[in-house]
């Protein structure tokens, strides 16, 4: 019993010190402005093997924290409609295989430049080309790019580098001793598995996942839901892995599935903890796996690796992103922040090893390689902002939701929205007032408001800032994708709850009508509007005959309005992109 005793207490022992050092890591780093990427791989590094010893074998931990890449892929996958996906497959077939193959030769190049065979350099190169999704995807959702166009051609790029790995696979095997003469109905029968893998997760999807949800719902067991959307990410994940696909790939794809499934904002909310803990666990393992003995016996060529391997495919990325008509800001962002090896690399490399290409200690050498690459990542991308440097603001002393009950809820407290909440205050109405920049609320408080830190797109948030007793929700955010998205979001949840929205063009306007809001106002129309009307009586127009020009021009705009929004001239959110003209 004492020695059962003790190995719980050890393993213990090391949960409370994976924790700890996340919680005091993470916001340091994020405090001095080196981001928590960085971050969670310092505190992975110091209580690792080769830093406190709490932890010698890094691999069973990054084995299960895995999970967080799939349940981030799984998200990113409810936020893309089939129709939306679709709309990405020039992106994805097309960028993404540019950006993939020219990176492979020119690293390729690379690899026997420093003396490696053709094989390894093939290996090597093809490995470094694979980019860390959970790096990439995590820093785009901190500097909130996710959902932006630049965000998105990265995301197809990613989609297109994890679906790349199957062949990838099967070419090592081909490079293999005797690779060539055996081993030819071996791959066959796999790519048949991977095939019937994806259908089966199609048809799932298709006809099983809806009814299987309405089924649970039913029940109004809460807890039930939040198991059924975990089956729902680790069972997708378990059968592409059977196939011989990518986890992540497979979690992608079940979320795709599900995007327009009623469940959708549900199951986002259930799995969102998971995910950022799993996702921190994730980085944590791979700062633990820096082997600095390996560092130390072989420095001077994995230095060399890494400056050749970044450098030169930064290049490449620019090279491409440029050819392909990209801007030249975010050419130089989208090599800043691919520029890395990914988590690929390893399944490559060990692929390679037990096929008898690379020995230990070249896998040990390129595995380095491709983990110092992470490392460095952030600090690549902080170089970057400091070209149009975006400050970052602090969020201590301000506080959170929680059961917050208001006859309105306001979301976004800048110049629009403290226009807005003048009246409702004026008229005694009780408000709850939720924004994301720390600043905005600091300055309301000392005006007497009281403003939460919150995010309106998420779904805990708008719980606990009151939007289900609300009368009404008052989007007044300028982020146009967030506006769309906060209120599909809260007519999905709350569809008694009248929605009024903040709009930032005609364009945008349709978007939010389509989302199904009670009530639109494009940011600068009444303005101009007022402003017209003064124009025409400094040119000498009679007050009454000002007025009158100025009820028709709204009447005009108005039937616009509608025959855009019903009469199909509206071409889809996903065509605009911050093009728009106002009409």
């Amino acid at each position: 019993m004492a020695v059962e005793a003790s190995g719980a207490a050890s393993e213990l022992v090391q949960v409370v010190a994976l924790l700890a050092a996340g919680v005091v890591a993470v916001p340091v780093f994020k405090r001095i402005g080196l981001g928590s990427v960085l971050g969670y791989l310092v505190a992975g590094l110091a209580i690792g093997p080769f830093g406190l010893g709490l932890f010698s074998d890094a691999q069973a931990i990054l084995h299960v924290a895995e999970l967080g890449v799939v349940m981030f892929l799984f998200i990113i996958g409810l936020e893309m409609e089939p129709s939306r996906l679709w709309g990405m497959r020039r992106e994805i077939f097309g960028l993404g295989l540019a950006q993939v193959g020219v990176c492979i030769a020119a690293l390729m190049l690379v690899g026997i430049a420093m003396g490696f065979s053709p094989a390894i350099a093939f290996v090597a190169g093809t490995g470094f080309v694979l980019t860390s999704t959970a790096i990439v995807m995590q820093l785009l959702e901190e500097r909130g790019s996710l959902s932006t166009p630049k965000g998105q051609r990265i995301v197809a790029i990613l989609l297109l580098e994890d679906l790349a790995i199957v062949p990838l696979l099967a070419i090592v095997a081909l490079l293999a001793p005797g690779g060539q003469a055996t081993g030819t109905m071996d791959r066959v029968y796999g790519i048949g598995v991977a095939l019937g893998s994806v259908a089966a997760l199609v048809a799932a999807g298709r006809w099983l996942l809806n009814p299987l949800f309405r089924l649970l719902a039913a029940a109004k067991a809460r807890e039930v839901m939040t198991a059924a959307a975990l089956l729902v990410v680790l069972g997708s994940a378990l059968a592409m892995q059977l196939g011989g696909l990518s986890m992540a790939m497979g979690a992608f794809l079940a979320g795709v599935l599900l995007s327009e499934s009623s469940f959708r904002h549900q199951l986002e909310a259930d799995i969102e903890p998971f995910r950022g803990i799993l996702l921190g666990l994730f980085f944590l393992g791979v700062g633990m796996s820096l082997d600095l003995t390996v560092i130390a016996a072989n420095w001077a060529l994995i230095l060399t690796s890494v400056a050749a391997y970044m450098v030169v495919k930064s290049v490449v990325i620019y090279a491409v992103a440029r050819l392909l008509r990209a801007s030249h800001p975010e050419a130089m962002e989208r090599a800043a922040l691919m520029a890395q090896g990914g988590e690929f690399a390893f399944v490559l490399y060990a692929a390679a090893a037990s096929a008898g290409i690379i020995d230990g200690t070249t896998n040990a050498i390129l595995t380095a390689t491709i983990i110092l690459s992470m490392a460095l990542t952030p600090l690549m991308v902080i170089a970057f902002d400091r070209f149009g440097p975006k400050a970052s603001v602090s969020t201590e002393g301000v506080e959170v939701p929680e059961n917050l009950v208001g006859s309105a809820l306001i979301i976004g407290f800048g110049r629009f929205g403290q226009v807005v909440s003048q009246p409702l205050i004026s008229r005694g109405c009780s408000v709850s007032i939720i924004d994301t920049n720390p600043a905005y609320i600091r300055v309301a408080e000392q005006f007497g408001f009281k403003v939460y830190y919150g995010d309106g797109t998420r779904l805990d948030i708008l719980h606990a800032a009151g939007a289900a007793t609300a009368r009404a929700i008052l989007i007044c955010i300028d982020d146009r994708e967030a506006a769309r998205r906060i209120a599909e979001l809260a007519k999905a949840e709350f569809p008694l709850v009248p929605v009024l929205a903040r709009a930032r063009d005609r364009e945008h306007a349709i978007e939010l009508i389509h989302a199904g809001v009670a009530y639109q106002l494009r940011e600068t129309l009444e303005s101009a509007l007022a402003f017209g009307e003064q124009a025409l009586l400094a040119i000498g127009d009679e007050p009454d005959s000002a007025s009158a020009v100025m009820a028709e021009v709204r009447r005009r705009d108005a039937e616009r309005l509608d025959m855009e929004t019903v009469g199909g001239i509206y071409a889809g959110r996903d065509l605009i992109r911050g093009n728009a003209v106002e009409a």
